[in-house]
């Protein structure tokens, strides 16, 4: 999955037993700006989301996503293991059409993240083109 497709994935979000549905008034959890490359919009969206509701695991991960985006890869494990310890869980709506629970889908990010799957590709220069 590619990571854009993973941050597009967590736009719809239903509370599982006990969750709380706070998140569910913002369905879209920063997922434009953060498809759209701009992590330092979503940050700044997800980081109040994160101040109203500090437990909110979709809110979490989506914001883990974000400063993973930034580069900040401390502060992106930070937010996938606070989503993982979150009391609250919440099922997850992915960009393939399956869902899954944000536990889960914290543990997969924290993978990814030490994959270096996050990480923007480095151009080699036979990937490159000149112009005259």
């Amino acid at each position: 999955m590619s990571v854009t497709a993973f941050a597009i994935a967590l736009f719809a979000a239903t509370p599982l037993a006990g969750a709380p549905a706070a998140h569910l008034n913002d369905p879209e959890l920063a997922v434009k700006p953060l498809a759209a490359g701009r992590a330092e919009q979503a940050l700044a969206k997800l980081q109040k989301a994160s101040a109203a509701d500090p437990q909110d695991p979709a809110v979490l991960i989506n914001l883990g996503i974000a400063y993973a985006h930034a580069g900040d890869e401390d502060s992106a494990r930070n937010a996938f293991e606070a989503a993982l310890a979150s009391k609250d869980v919440v099922e997850l709506d992915t960009a393939d059409g399956t869902a899954t629970d944000s536990r889960r889908l914290a543990r997969k990010a924290i993978k990814m993240l030490e994959r270096g799957e996050f990480r923007a590709p480095v151009m080699r220069g036979d990937q490159l083109t000149l112009r005259d």
